[in-house]
């Protein structure tokens, strides 16, 4: 496979991942207790978006190893034919 192609699939992995992740340990304003004039309430009181890159990068590399791996096994590829 193409190197090229490789970083595509992983690109599109990475961002269904990032969307998986999003929502885990989100706190918003209403719940936090302070919500900012002019703002919607149910925007995030603290974003925390570098942790939530790193975890969506680190899962992004085992899901697209296994597809990988999923792809390339002689057994699969038998079943799947």
């Amino acid at each position: 496979m193409p190197v090229l192609s490789m970083v595509a699939i992983y690109f599109v992995v990475w961002w269904l991942c990032l969307f998986l992740v999003l929502p885990f340990k989100v706190r918003n304003q209403v719940d936090a207790g302070e919500v900012f004039k002019g703002s919607e309430p149910g925007a995030p009181a603290i974003l925390r978006l570098w942790p939530k890159l790193l975890i969506t990068t680190l899962l992004a590399a085992v899901v697209t190893g296994l597809l990988f791996w999923g792809l390339s096994n002689p057994i699969l590829r038998e079943y799947w034919r």
